[in-house]
């Protein structure tokens, strides 16, 4: 098949199509005499493993050493070794995500739990000093507002 029909049944782009063969992941290819491409009725299982191990967070490199050029030739353990190493980054950064949102919402709530009688200067002198555990004096927000309160929207003018 030609590559503009590979195209159509992976749903893949011509130029990707010849990025993974650049790539050394679509080996079987021939070439007719001029010069335009073929590919057997494999190409698309390929193109289809390919697709769906980077959905999953494989790299080309990564993918690269898991297909075997013949897909017959399967290597069982190492193909489970490498998807329980990718489970297991991808608990990993299920973790550190999960550390980083719980981080974000403190800090939001922290932010929120501004008190009426201070500005947003001395809210963040205030917030940043929970997040380090010392006190901040210097270098937030307007240096003009040091020490000063804003007025509150009820009493600006305009």
């Amino acid at each position: 098949m030609n590559i503009g029909e590979l195209a159509k049944r992976t749903g893949l782009t011509s130029s990707r199509i010849r990025f993974y063969e650049s790539a050394g992941l679509l080996t079987a290819v021939d070439r007719r005499p001029n010069g335009y491409r073929t590919y057997p009725q494999q190409a698309v299982l390929v193109l289809e493993l390919i697709a769906t191990a980077q959905k999953a967070g494989f790299s080309l490199e990564e993918i690269r050493t898991l297909l075997p050029s013949d897909l017959e030739r399967w290597q069982h353990t190492e193909l489970v070794e490498a998807l329980r190493r990718k489970v297991a980054d991808i608990e990993a950064l299920e973790a550190r995500l999960a550390g980083s949102k719980a981080q974000l919402v403190t800090l939001i709530a922290d932010i929120e739990a501004k008190p009426d009688d201070i500005d947003c200067a001395a809210n963040a002198r205030r917030v940043l000093a929970n997040m380090l555990g010392k006190d901040v004096e210097s270098g937030i927000a307007d240096p003009g507002l040091h020490g000063k309160a804003k007025p509150r929207r009820s009493e600006r003018v305009g």
